[in-house]
């Protein structure tokens, strides 16, 4: 017979199927009507040798099962010429010349019938011992390459036919071509696994290919490959080949299928990381041009094998073992699910004990560069790298754990590397493999894996891990099960998109990650960039935020060296991804802002604005050349002072309720470095008047003094000047003269520039709104006031602060101010039209939720109503309750006895409430704030901010206080008003 048979016979994991599939097989020899069909598996049945290798393959394996019960001539041939025999037939009919010239769907179909055949003969040589692990692995690694060359070669005489080549050995397509297929992992290291994806890359010699056709080269090959792709991989009824992998290529995510040679050359010189270097000791050109397929190989050499021990190159090569949590024993291996590839003790693990060594060593020993894991593995020991022993060992269990990868992946012809789960597979599984039962396989498998675990976990012992906790792998094109374990276990909901993420980081796609040291960094960094984001509200949303912060940065070295020397900041960086998008945004433009937060003042609280203005007027002396350079250092320095106050806000430096005045004395900085240089600007062509002077008044959040980081500012701009006519080159009579200064000074504060903007500037609180004049003159003013101004008007100008002026004008105006708003009111008219105004708001404005405490009633605007209601009331007989920080005015009212102690310590608690969640709301999460969708970072900062335990105690509170204030708003308003109007 020419089966060998070596050892015992497998027993049936599954006796039951054992019966039904010979009744199929007899069932389809009845309908074949061929008696010497019949015969033969009658002949099978009553064997005593052949039966149970039959019964074996019936009662442990469907896919086999199938293939056997419908080609009996298969089986024949095996049993009675013996499985060389038979692999070479298939050779044999894939080497038909003709073959080639046949349409694609023929050759799909042959490549399919060829694959069964292939599988079917290799699985029945393994189960049964005729074959070594050797043969077996090297029968599968030669059938893809004829697979893959027969697929190449017609596609190559498909474009030599349609005229897009011009091949010059059409008889041998591949022959010159130029067209190159690299056999990649265990492909190209001739040791395939039974059900194995191929790992491939896919080239072309720009200078050798024979392209004549009316596109480009790249263009033409990129096609070839889609097609490749789909004769290999593509089922039909048949099956199909191979499920194809091209993610080895350079960059992956950003590159085309096929590169150039050039184009693969250069990247590996300039980007390639070591993972790269250690992928490519087992690539072997496979199919294609190979001449051409090993002269690029040979061109990689120095890449691949540094003759000198780059020291820097070595830890990032023992980095690359670090990130997989290498168990140091102390806890059982669970045999049942365990992935005997990638998990503990497993076959990835002993393939990169020997990859790391070549790696380090190969640069200087040429023997030691075998693609073979079993040989590399005795060469290293016998250069005394490691001691015999282990390499025995490890030869060992590689033998063991790739026959047991093998039979997993024969039961269903699925790619499988996990151990079943349940008793009753595992039992059945553990006769596939030859054991008694499960209990002598688990121990057995247990003891190699252990084996592996241990001699693994000394490689490098005494270099810290970098597994943090778990294991961190993020080299190659795929998705480590562990590694997305654990980051399932650090919190983050899309494993794989993160892990894809980290991938392209590594890849060195962005400026900040593509250097080498960068990237040596980055996986230094990894397990504490890692761990901060998982300690945030949402770590999926912290990364990807510090993804676009990469995406930015237009180098890495050194950010990642200060994060390395400054661990701490891992931290912030992630809080700040996670929780404040605004700041955020801030820090990606200006990533160096961090340096600040190393300094001692940091956290001290914000200047004044005097000493803000001569902070920024300093840098602008030293640094600035033109007036392009004053507005970047004027945004340059309030985006530094606003990601201060931000960052002091979310580390609880500073409570959001305190923010408000040091953002507006940002802002009046800015307005006082920038207005006086854009007036110099301004009068160098249109001179200046005798007496003349423009001021610039604050209202709203900005002259109350309580903004939160993204407030506009909304302004008024007030002049005063004697004469018809500026004293200038282009003189320009008052109102052009203030009107055209007023919109340089709008430009000045809202333009963006290269270090983006600065602010956005509300000017309808002026005289008549949008419809007048952009400046107003002081007289004027005071006239609109005296004679046209609604009462909303009057209101809004109770917070009215003068920002920028000269002295005599500032003077004025608040004088003017104050006696505006001194002045007699009509107080039911009053009452009245706060009443209705209100009520507009409300129907014009309503809340977007619970959270808006701006518009709720009861919220910041029914506080800011009854302060000014009360404020315009009693002005004209206490002046002294006027303040534009409403918290001051309602302290005022208090004082003069227009407010009870009670209900100004009410409304003053609710001011405060208001402030700290408004501040927070906007820093986190802009004004659309839901607490059932936001992430519990942003949850957590707001807690922190009001001193509350949780949401739900919060939200009670929130509308506690804003009942309270609505009370309150009727009693002194609302009520008042409807009482009046009803008499």
């Amino acid at each position: 017979m020419g089966l060998n048979v070596s050892g015992p016979i497998p027993l049936p994991g599954n006796p039951e199927q054992v019966d039904s599939g010979w009744e199929r097989w007899r069932e389809i020899g009845r309908r074949t009507e061929d008696n010497n069909v019949l015969q033969f598996i009658e002949t099978c049945f009553k064997s005593a040798h052949i039966k149970p290798l039959i019964d074996c393959i019936f009662g442990n394996s469907s896919f086999l099962t199938n293939t056997l019960v419908n080609h009996t001539d298969w089986v024949r041939q095996i049993f009675e010429s013996g499985p060389e025999t038979a692999f070479e037939s298939i050779f044999v009919e894939l080497d038909r010349p003709e073959l080639l010239e046949e349409n694609q769907e023929s050759i799909i179909r042959e490549l399919r019938i060829a694959r069964r055949h292939c599988a079917f003969i290799v699985a029945v040589a393994d189960i049964f011992g005729h074959w070594s692990l050797s043969d077996v692995i090297g029968a599968l690694s030669s059938f893809a390459d004829k697979a893959t060359n027969v697929a190449v070669s017609h596609l190559l005489l498909k474009g030599h036919l349609a005229e897009e080549l011009a091949l010059p050995n059409p008889a041998t397509p591949s022959l010159d071509s130029g067209f190159i297929v690299l056999g990649m992992g265990k492909l190209g290291a001739g040791e395939l696994n039974y059900f194995s994806d191929v790992d491939l890359i896919l080239l072309f010699d720009n200078e050798k290919t024979p392209y004549i056709g009316k596109r480009t080269a790249q263009e033409f090959f990129v096609r070839l490959a889609r097609d490749l792709v789909k004769i290999l991989e593509e089922r039909t009824p048949d099956g199909y080949v191979f499920r194809t992998d091209l993610r080895l290529r350079p960059d992956p995510g950003s590159t085309p299928i096929v590169l150039s040679t050039l184009a693969a050359e250069t990247y590996y010189e300039t980007t390639g990381q070591n993972w790269e270097r250690a992928a490519m000791i087992k690539a072997r050109p496979i199919a294609g041009d190979i001449e051409s397929g090993n002269a690029f190989l040979r061109y990689l050499g120095p890449f691949v094998w540094r003759r000198s021990l780059d020291f820097a190159a070595i830890d990032d090569i023992h980095s690359i073992k670090r990130q997989i949590n290498a168990h140091r024993g102390g806890s059982e291996i669970a045999v049942a699910g365990h992935n005997v590839k990638l998990g503990r003790g497993g076959i990835r693990e002993i393939e990169f004990y020997a990859q790391t060594q070549q790696l380090i060593w190969g640069g200087r020993d040429a023997a030691l560069r075998e693609k073979k894991t079993r040989k590399a593995l005795l060469l290293l020991a016998a250069a005394g790298h490691f001691v015999p022993k282990i390499a025995n060992e490890l030869d060992a269990a590689y033998e063991f754990l790739r026959c047991v990868e093998h039979r997993l992946q024969m039961i269903d012809d699925q790619q499988t590397h996990e151990i079943p789960k349940t008793p009753e597979k595992l039992e059945a599984f553990a006769l596939f493999m030859g054991f008694q039962n499960s209990d002598s396989f688990a121990s057995a498998l247990s003891a190699q894996l252990e084996i592996v675990e241990r001699h693994y976990a000394a490689l490098f012992e005494e270099a810290p891990d970098l597994s943090g906790p778990g294991s961190l792998v993020f080299t190659g094109g795929e998705d480590h099960p562990d590694t997305l374990q654990t980051l399932l276990s650090l919190g983050f909901e899309d494993p794989s998109s993160v892990s894809s993420v980290i991938r392209t980081w590594h890849h060195g796609r962005y400026r900040a990650t593509r250097s080498t040291r960068s990237k040596e960094l980055l996986t230094e960094l990894m397990p504490g960039l890692l761990t901060a984001f998982s300690k945030t509200g949402n770590p999926d949303t912290a990364l990807h935020g510090f993804d676009e912060f990469l995406q930015g940065l237009p180098a890495g070295v050194q950010l990642f060296s200060l994060f390395y020397s400054n661990p701490g900041l891992l931290e912030l960086l992630a809080e700040i991804m996670g929780s404040a998008p605004r700041i955020a945004d801030t820090l990606r433009r200006h990533p160096i802002l961090f340096d600040a937060v190393l300094t001692a003042d940091f956290f001290e609280k914000v200047p004044d604005s005097v000493a803000l203005v001569s902070e920024i007027d300093g840098q602008i002396q030293r640094k600035a050349h033109d007036f392009q350079d004053v507005l970047d250092i004027v945004r340059r320095q309030v985006n530094d002072r606003l990601f201060q106050v931000g960052v002091q806000i979310i580390r609880r430096h500073m409570t959001a309720d305190q923010s408000g005045r040091a953002i507006a004395n940002i802002a009046d900085a800015a307005v006082n470095i920038l207005c006086p240089a854009v007036r110099n600007e301004f009068t160098a062509q249109h001179g200046n008047f005798a007496t003349g002077d423009m001021a610039v008044v604050a209202l709203g959040k900005l002259g109350g003094q309580d903004m939160t980081i993204g407030s506009d500012l909304d302004l008024l701009f007030i002049y005063s000047a004697e004469g018809e006519s500026s004293d200038g080159e282009k003189s320009l009579s008052p109102i052009p003269y203030f009107t055209r200064l007023g919109q340089r000074y709008l430009s000045a504060l809202t333009a963006p520039t290269a270090e983006g903007p600065l602010y956005e500037v509300d000017m309808r609180l002026r005289p008549s709104g949008n419809a007048g004049p952009l400046a107003t003159a002081l007289q004027s003013f005071i006239r609109y006031h005296q004679q046209d101004a609604w009462t909303w008007e009057r209101m809004a100008l109770t917070r009215a602060r003068v920002i920028f002026a000269g002295d005599n004008l500032r003077t004025n105006i608040e004088s003017a101010i104050r006696e505006i708003l001194i002045s007699p009111q009509n107080k039911d008219k009053l009452l009245k039209d706060v009443a209705e105004m209100r009520i507009r708001l409300s129907d014009g404005r309503a809340p977007s939720g619970p959270w808006d405490v701006k518009n709720i009633r009861g919220g910041l605007v029914d506080i800011e109503f009854i302060t000014q209601y009360l404020q315009l009331l009693h002005a004209e007989n206490s002046p002294s309750v006027l303040s534009p920080d409403t918290e001051q005015a309602l302290e005022n009212l208090r004082s003069s006895g227009v407010l009870s102690d009670e209900l100004t310590e009410q409304l003053t608690d609710a001011l405060n409430l208001w402030r700290n969640v408004q501040s927070i709301v906007r820093l986190t999460a802009g004004d659309n704030f839901d607490d059932e969708t936001a992430t519990s970072g942003n949850c957590s900062m707001l807690l922190a901010a009001c001193d509350a335990v949780d949401i739900e105690t919060l939200k009670g509170r929130v509308s506690d206080t804003a009942d309270t204030v609505y009370r309150i708003f009727k009693e002194i308003i609302e009520v008042p008003a409807a009482n009046e109007s009803s008499n």
